[in-house]
């Protein structure tokens, strides 16, 4: 026994409490550690297209921290991946709860939870990805089976969004996981005026079709069908669409509509009530907008999370994964935690974790953060990288830096309950049926044709399997945290 493991085990041994938050300390072979021996100061990154500037960036490794910390790993874990055995109330479904200052995700068991996660872990759909999946797996069944194992090695609890649930909950050690119901998306293919945009659905003027008086109606026979699903403990909760265009100008967006579509009729209303029956666009003030753009959000939320707990009440509601300038937004925030258990955010545009935004957005939402999109893509995968919202750096290595420094940002926010890294496997240019943002870039754990990327992976398992001793490393903790029932 070293030294290091004989003070913890002395330490442990003193504590008489069940509540105790120990991690389990392992000296982990040199060869682990082997790429990151000496702190990256930086990383080389460009945003979005490898056209654009390149410049350093401040990266924090694991390798930057004590080497007590990067000495130790998560212990007496559940199948959920929760810590054994610090107790809440365990309720037979994932919940949310703040202890003191940080905010906890709690898995059915009652165990307080990291989430880390993968998305859209789904097969590929191109000729060449189908004969490879054949090749490597043979069967849904035996890719399931893999992947999760996969998953599961490298410190992975769960999948997110567009996902090949089905096929991955029947295996006999499945994953947590997520679904997008997309209210608003299908209703609008449905109504018609929807278009496609790179990553998301487009509306006129960006006017969702919140104020149709068939828009409740349609989301609570849509929700109908979750009834299937609300005895599951292993679904966390749901997305109710994908990146919404919430802009700070919709009520004016709303007036240029035409005068008989419901919006206009609806935003118009809600003007005169403020400025009188003749007022119009002329007479709106930057207080009218925020002000309007809060009650479209409310709006969404209220009918939305109302026909999803019709059916299933026993799930969390994880919103529309706010991105891009709805993140600036307070209003947004503000409106969403009125209906919403969890706040979803795809975060693009930052290569550290700004703290001040992610304490906005709980400090007006009241409620906890899931990250829900992120990446960066690698020169080196042989991809030209032009598609999605996500950095491009030069390596595999550098994109595992990427993932270890955002990763210890939200860690040490106490706000940020976890994360889904976008995505599972790479753009597969042969897709030509793709959404024009997922053709051509290396945003996987897997290439194309499923051949895994280990420096990426293994910097991933760094951070993924020692969360709980990284939180109490953060948070400095002098007492116990967790209290029994």
């Amino acid at each position: 026994m070293t030294k290091v493991t004989q003070r913890l085990a002395r330490r442990a041994g003193s504590i008489a409490r069940a509540t105790t938050f120990v991690c389990l300390t392992i000296l982990m072979p040199a060869a682990n550690f082997s790429a990151q021996s000496q702190s990256s100061a930086t990383v080389a990154a460009a945003f979005k297209d490898p056209s654009q500037e390149w410049k350093d960036y401040p990266t924090r490794t694991l390798a930057d921290l004590p080497a007590a910390i990067r000495e130790k790993t998560d212990s007496d874990l559940d199948p959920y991946g929760g810590r054994l055995p610090d107790k809440a109330q365990a309720t037979g479904f994932f919940h949310t709860k703040k202890l003191d200052d940080r905010w906890w995700l709690v898995d059915p068991k009652g165990s307080f939870c990291i989430y880390k996660g993968i998305a859209s872990v789904t097969p590929l759909r191109a000729p060449g990805a189908i004969a490879v999946f054949q090749s490597k797996f043979g069967s849904k069944a035996n890719w399931a089976a893999e992947t999760t194992g996969l998953l599961h090695k490298n410190g992975f609890i769960g999948v997110g969004g567009w996902s090949d649930t089905e096929a991955l909950r029947s295996v006999p050690r499945p994953l947590a996981y997520t679904r997008i119901l997309n209210f608003m998306s299908s209703y609008g293919g449905t109504r018609g005026g929807t278009f496609s945009q790179p990553g998301h659905t487009g509306y006129p003027k960006d006017c969702i079709f919140v104020f149709d008086p068939a828009f409740q109606d349609f989301c609570n026979e849509r929700a109908r069908t979750l009834a299937e699903y609300k005895n599951d403990p292993w679904l966390i909760g749901y997305f109710s669409d994908n990146e919404l265009p919430f802009s700070t100008t919709l009520l004016s967006n709303y007036l240029a509509l035409p005068e008989k579509d419901p919006g206009h009729e609806a935003a118009l209303v809600w003007l005169r009530a403020r400025h009188g029956s003749r007022s119009g666009a002329q007479d709106i003030v930057a207080q009218d907008q925020a002000d309007f753009l809060e009650f479209v959000v409310d709006r969404y939320f209220r009918i939305t999370s109302k026909a999803i707990k019709k059916y299933d009440p026993n799930h969390l509601i994880l919103g529309s994964r706010f991105y891009g300038s709805n993140l600036s937004q307070p209003e947004i925030f503000r409106a969403a935690g009125r209906w919403l258990d969890i706040i979803s955010v795809n975060w693009y545009h930052a290569w550290t974790p700004n703290h001040e935004r992610l304490a906005m957005w709980e400090h007006e939402s009241g409620k906890p953060i899931l990250i829900t999109e992120w990446y960066a893509k690698g020169m080196d995968s042989g991809l030209a990288n032009h598609g999605g919202a996500g950095w491009v750096v030069k390596t595999q290595r550098d994109r595992g830096l990427y993932y270890q420094n955002f990763t210890l940002g939200l860690l040490e926010s106490k706000v940020c309950i976890g994360w889904d890294w976008f995505k599972y496997a790479d753009n597969d240019p042969e897709d030509t049926a793709a959404d024009p943002s997922n053709r051509d870039s290396n945003k996987g754990i897997l290439s194309n044709r499923y051949e895994p990327y280990n420096p990426l992976l293994d910097a991933m398992k760094q951070i993924n399997e020692r969360t709980f001793c990284l939180v109490e490393y953060f948070d400095q903790k002098a007492k116990p945290r967790f209290p029994t029932n």
